[in-house]
């Protein structure tokens, strides 16, 4: 797997750790080794891995935190660190967010996520994903 498929799908496994608000899955994403950091919307910055993932424990157990579908992600490379830049579809809207990553022993983990809204709803080259049903 190249590089840029492994960072898209550590950036994939943080949509789904969101969709299915598995606190589990989105901690095993983060990084244990270097400073992390989260701006959601509207919110202020959050700084170390407590505050971290104790913001996602919180959005997780509110019944009213958006689904989220993440659209057209765009990878840049520096070596042991990846930005993905993607679009982040809610019922309220679209936001644009910048995820970085880092690699480590293993594999590659999540050391900021920042969401913020976009006044234009981009258009799509592609048609949303289709969600697959259990039954």
């Amino acid at each position: 797997m190249s590089q840029e498929a492994a960072v898209l799908f550590a950036n994939e496994a943080f949509y789904l750790a969101f969709a299915l608000r598995d606190i589990r899955g989105m901690d095993e994403l983060w990084s244990r080794h270097l400073p992390v950091s989260c701006i959601h919307p509207g919110w202020q910055p959050l700084f170390g891995r407590e505050a971290v993932m104790e913001s996602w424990v919180g959005l997780f157990g509110n019944p009213a935190s958006p689904a989220i579908e993440c659209r057209q992600p765009r990878v840049l490379l520096y070596g042991d660190f990846a930005q993905v830049y993607c679009y982040e579809v809610i019922e309220e809207g679209t936001l644009v967010a910048a995820n970085l990553f880092a690699l480590d022993a293993r594999g590659w983990k999540i050391i900021h996520h920042q969401a913020s809204p976009v006044a234009d709803k981009p258009e799509f080259d592609e048609p949303p994903p289709q969600r697959a049903r259990l039954q």
